[in-house]
């Protein structure tokens, strides 16, 4: 109460005066402290913390007085799983203290994609599908098939997959591709209908041998006609394009015939 009393008792001017004064000091005292409430002017260099585990990223993050924020994920098969796949702002910019570094991490569990038939694709084709469905090509094994470069099988781990099997983002795809007939050998013949006489010169013109085999006592063999043959013409496969495969031999490979004195009926809509 006196401290009130000599207030009023002292000039109104000088009591506003008084006033305007502390509130003055009160505005210097504020913007002087305000550098060190805010962090003014203390910057420091952000770490590089792309590629390292999400904890130590943070970990060291927080120690140069930073905060962290995980932004978003996505998974790269290539990555650590819990990896750090990116970082904003990037490693060594100088920025101020406090302030926020988001990170990109890779996921710990890929994502299931759904394993596509390519059989009958080409190889190029192929791979671009894979591409687009984030798996990867594996190796490229050439097997005999007439058609050249295109899928005859698809492999994981060395087994064939099925189209529809669910498998993991970045799985290796391997295949099995058609070598365009390089290596198919020779073609066997069809001998079917011939003489006996005939199918050896055209054995013979091959570089082929030839067994005989017959049910019923003939005298005059080289008359005879040819009813079957071992190996056939084709066989149970499928090539790449769901077309018969033909057998094939070496040269100097034999081919056994079944010959009869009656000629046989050949249906040629039939596939031997």
């Amino acid at each position: 109460m006196e401290a009130i009393d000599k207030l009023l008792k002292k000039p109104l001017w000088v009591n506003i005066l008084t006033g305007i004064g502390a509130i003055l000091v009160a505005l210097l005292l504020f913007f002087f402290s305000l550098g060190w409430i805010t962090g003014y002017g203390k910057t420091e260099k952000v770490p590089s913390v792309v590629g390292l585990d999400v904890e130590a990223a943070k970990k060291n993050i927080k120690a140069l007085g930073f905060d962290v924020v995980i932004q978003d994920s996505f998974y790269v098969d290539t990555s650590a799983r819990n990896g750090v796949l990116r970082q904003t702002p990037e490693a060594d910019e100088i920025v101020k203290k406090g302030r926020t570094i988001y990170l990109t991490i890779n996921r710990v569990l890929a994502p299931q994609v759904t394993m596509p038939n390519l059989v009958g694709f080409s190889l190029k084709s192929a791979e671009t599908y894979l591409k687009v469905l984030g798996l990867r090509m594996g190796t490229i094994s050439l097997v005999a098939d007439r058609n050249k470069n295109v899928i005859v099988d698809q492999l994981v781990d060395g087994k064939p997959i099925a189209p529809g099997v669910k498998l993991s983002s970045g799985s290796i795809i391997n295949f099995l591709v058609g070598d365009g007939g390089s290596a198919v050998g020779i073609e066997v013949p069809d001998l079917v209908g011939m003489t006996v006489d005939m199918a050896r010169a055209r054995a013979a013109s091959l570089g082929l041998l030839l067994t005989i085999s017959t049910s019923v006592a003939i005298q005059d063999t080289a008359a005879a006609f040819v009813i079957g043959q071992t190996p056939s013409i084709f066989s149970t496969q499928l090539d790449s394009l769901g077309m018969p495969i033909k057998n094939t031999t070496i040269a100097g490979g034999s081919i056994e015939i079944i010959i009869d004195k009656v000629a046989p009926i050949i249906k040629h809509d039939s596939v031997h």
